[in-house]
């Protein structure tokens, strides 16, 4: 009743709700989506990703076992995994330059699972598959196609040629910059297959690549000299967790606790906005509480009357609330380019924390319409 007779105060108490839920969603919403785009940035930093080495300077030399990779794809938390190799080959621009001048670079056999496990991508061209990789093809990492003068491959135009050893290799795709592994940049990438049949290759993998769940890490890298050379895990070297790994966890923590304070304090705001309009809705409608007492109105159905308006309002202020909320959040996340994330929990309490606001905010507000008796509400008529 006191809602139809009073649509503009009804709008208003609503929409002081609907302002304090929205805020709830906002101040979480955006906070959330903020942390997603840095943790992305963080992770792209390496932060579940291992590198596995065999040590140097040994007499004879320390290998890597031709089944590392299988050997650690089989550890369950592990997600990727690839190697790639020295071939110990020169590489020069074509057989006119000296023949014991590699530029600095390094002629390494890859995986075909290279690209993902590193995060890398191509810049021009394409990368290795499973045909070219037979052939005498080649992919050249950032550094070394500048040094080694090719830095486009125009269409239409016949592939580039560079030398290693005494062999051609046709020039198929260049590497975008890899800041996690500056090592690829200097080198120049062929395909597994092919280093064996055209450079004499091993099969030994230099160098490991390896992915797994952020969360166990520290596990992961325990156990991983011992699984790629059972016999000899001292001869295996294993990179400690990227210093990142700290700052990411530490940014999750500190984000948890600002997400619970933002959240309890809208819901706070939000709760006395709810009460304060209930009791000067008491005050305002003492008159009308006196008549409907003497008109025969019990204490209960005051104290029903005004406990559901409180809850409506607040129902409804909770729907408009987090419906402006989202929509802000989308907005402002859109605009930034941060991956969009509202917390389940800020769009759940939009509604439900309205309701369970309204029924406590409007207790007191109700029982103290419910304790007036019709002559004490009748005489402020």
């Amino acid at each position: 009743m006191g809602l139809r007779t009073r649509p503009a105060r009804a709008l208003l108490s609503a929409l002081g709700i609907a302002i304090g839920i929205a805020t709830m969603i906002v101040v979480t919403g955006i906070p959330a989506s903020s942390q997603a785009a840095l943790l992305r940035r963080l992770t792209a930093l390496g932060t579940n990703t291992l590198q596995a080495t065999a040590l140097p300077d040994q007499n004879p030399p320390a290998e890597l076992p031709e089944s590392a990779v299988g050997m650690v794809r089989r550890i369950g938390p592990v997600t990727a995994v690839s190697a790639v190799a020295n071939t110990h080959s020169l590489v020069r621009r074509n057989d006119r330059t000296d023949p014991h001048d590699g530029s600095g670079l390094t002629v390494l056999a890859s995986r075909l699972d290279l690209l993902s496990t590193i995060n890398a991508r191509i810049r021009t061209g394409s990368w290795l598959t499973e045909a070219t990789a037979s052939f005498p093809t080649v992919v050249l990492g950032s550094v070394a196609a500048t040094r080694l003068g090719i830095t486009e491959l125009p269409a239409g135009r016949a592939a580039p040629q560079v030398m290693i050893g005494d062999s051609r290799f046709t020039v198929i795709g260049i590497l975008a910059t890899t800041p996690l592994s500056p090592d690829i940049d200097r080198s120049v990438l062929i395909g597994w297959a092919a280093a064996r049949t055209t450079l004499r290759f091993g099969g030994h993998p230099t160098v490991l690549y390896v992915q797994c769940d952020e969360a166990q890490i520290e596990a992961v890298r325990g156990v991983l000299a011992e699984t790629i050379s059972p016999q000899r895990p001292g001869q295996v070297i294993v990179t400690r967790p990227s210093d990142a790994l700290a700052a990411k966890r530490a940014t999750e923590s500190s984000f948890a606790v600002l997400f619970f304070a933002l959240a309890g304090v809208a819901l706070l705001v939000g709760g006395i906005g709810v009460a304060n309009t209930m009791v000067v809705a008491v005050l305002e409608r003492r008159a009308e509480i006196g008549l409907r007492r003497a008109l025969g109105a019990t204490r209960g159905q005051i104290r029903g009357q005004f406990l559901s308006e409180s809850v409506v309002l607040a129902t409804l202020g909770g729907l408009a609330g987090t419906a402006l909320g989202l929509l802000v959040t989308v907005g402002y996340a859109s605009w930034q380019a941060w991956p969009l994330v509202v917390p389940a929990t800020s769009a759940v309490a939009g509604v439900g924390g309205a309701v369970a606001i309204g029924v406590l905010a409007g207790v007191y507000p109700c029982m103290r319409a419910a304790r007036l008796t019709p002559t004490q509400a009748l005489a402020t008529v």
